[in-house]
């Protein structure tokens, strides 16, 4: 796929350059994912009552994106897209991975920490893995972490265990931890921290990984994050955020402290949207975790990267977790894999609120999403989204119907048709390309009749 950027006036042209970097400058990067936190689940996007002082540092020093989408309204596929550009069905893992099933990231596919390693960086993986089945964690028949690029590691398969409180599932370089005493977040931020500090080349760049456990369930918090709460009936998922927003802010200060933030660029999301039964909000979005509708795939998206974004910026140009494969590889002048698909774009000139060009619209297919929403695209400001047989579709204008409020499709089938034309022919190019003998195995009829639906 030829890789574009925005060329609409000199001065973006000039603005553009400068995030290009030589071997003797190249930035370092840190990748920090929320799990389940949803797009109004802290003050940075308008919650009046969750306290995340960290987020809100880097929205105030750099981009706050308001239109920033995960590549699925599920944990596993998300992940595996942010890791290799590639919508989920196309790189394989089309489902979440919480026991034994044949999905799992494949060494086939490039992540974007194989490819800065080769070029010189360090590269580091703490917190939630998810990217391979129960019966496949530290089975050295299948990939792990150390197989798809990462120097090092300390991760769990999926959720922390028994519950954030002193986890017993962390494996440092594939070994296992046992118990360890505190909570999740602030142990993998103290991680990443102690990595920075005593372990890390000061002469190298670094690719750094964060994927908190937080606000997933099983939910444990702090008493001193939740105490700021009490009283509140969601006290305890407050407070979990509040756990979440610490630990990066963790991260930040370690960046500080040893002088490499004026070189990094720190990218802040969520792996999709929240759960409320636990307390999450999708901020008055239509939808929740595992809806094709924005609650569940619009996600909180910062971005700080000092003399490169604009501090206390906002952007509404729409960017989804794909993208941060291409980012990556455009700041340190790599070029795009040419022999494979790479469905997400650069979203540097996003970063300065310019528009991106995108040849593979924004696309989700969620494998348990409820049947009337089974699939979705997003062109421009225009959303079209499907049922599972493909056959009925909504449509709606989401840059002025945010909510959702109002199907189109009726009223405008012109552009209804040539959305679903679009939609069809870039779902028979995806599940062409992915390994669809594993998601085949899920459409056998059940025992008693019925038709189980990918």
């Amino acid at each position: 796929m030829k890789h574009l950027i925005c060329t609409t006036s000199i001065l973006v042209a000039a603005l553009l350059a400068g995030f290009a970097a030589n071997a003797e400058t190249r930035p370092n990067i840190v990748v920090v994912v929320a799990d389940d936190m949803g797009w109004g689940d802290s003050a940075t996007y308008g919650n009046e009552l969750i306290q995340t002082p960290n987020m809100d540092r880097l929205a105030l020093e750099g981009v706050k994106l308001t239109q920033a989408y995960s590549a699925a309204a599920v944990c596993s596929p998300s992940r595996s897209a942010i890791l290799t550009g590639r919508t989920p069905y196309r790189n394989g893992v089309y489902r979440h991975l919480s026991g034994n099933h044949a999905a799992h990231l494949r060494t086939s596919e490039i992540t974007y920490p194989e490819l800065v390693k080769e070029i010189g960086y360090e590269t580091v993986h703490v917190g939630k893995w998810h990217l391979l089945s129960k019966n496949q964690f530290g089975n050295p028949d299948y990939p792990q972490p150390s197989d798809h690029g990462y120097d090092y590691s300390m991760y769990t398969q999926n959720n922390a265990s028994p519950s954030h409180e002193n986890p017993d599932n962390f494996v440092r370089q594939g070994e296992p931890l046992g118990k360890m005493e505190g909570y999740s977040a602030q142990l993998v931020a103290g991680e990443a921290v102690h990595w920075l500090e005593n372990l890390h080349d000061p002469t190298k760049p670094f690719v750094l990984s964060v994927w908190f456990h937080e606000p997933h369930s099983p939910i444990a918090t702090d008493s001193r994050f939740q105490s700021l709460y009490e009283g509140h009936e969601n006290s305890k998922y407050m407070g979990n955020i509040t756990q979440l927003d610490h630990a990066l802010g963790m991260i930040l200060d370690a960046l500080d402290e040893t002088g490499v933030s004026e070189n990094t660029l720190v990218f802040f999301t969520s792996d999709n949207g929240p759960e409320p039964k636990f307390g999450g909000s999708s901020g008055g979005l239509r939808g929740i975790k595992r809806h094709e509708y924005e609650g569940g795939i619009r996600v909180p998206g910062l971005a700080r990267w000092p003399g490169h974004i604009e501090s206390g910026s906002t952007s509404d140009v729409p960017v989804i977790g794909s993208d941060i494969f291409a980012t990556v590889l455009d700041i340190v002048d790599l070029p795009l894999p040419s022999d494979r698909t790479i469905d997400g774009v650069s979203m540097i000139p996003a970063l300065s609120g310019q528009p991106v060009e995108r040849e593979i619209p924004m696309f989700w297919r969620t494998h348990v999403s409820p049947p009337d929403q089974r699939v979705a695209m997003r062109i421009g400001d225009w959303k079209i989204v499907g049922d599972e047989t493909l056959t009925k579709f909504q449509l709606y204008e989401v840059q002025k119907d945010w909510k959702e409020e109002r199907d189109l499709a009726a009223t405008m089938p012109e552009k209804t048709e040539e959305m679903k034309t679009i939609l069809l022919k870039l779902w028979a190019e995806i599940v062409a390309e992915g390994p669809n003998e594993w998601w085949d195995a899920e459409r056998q009829p059940p025992k008693g009749g019925g038709v189980l639906s990918y």
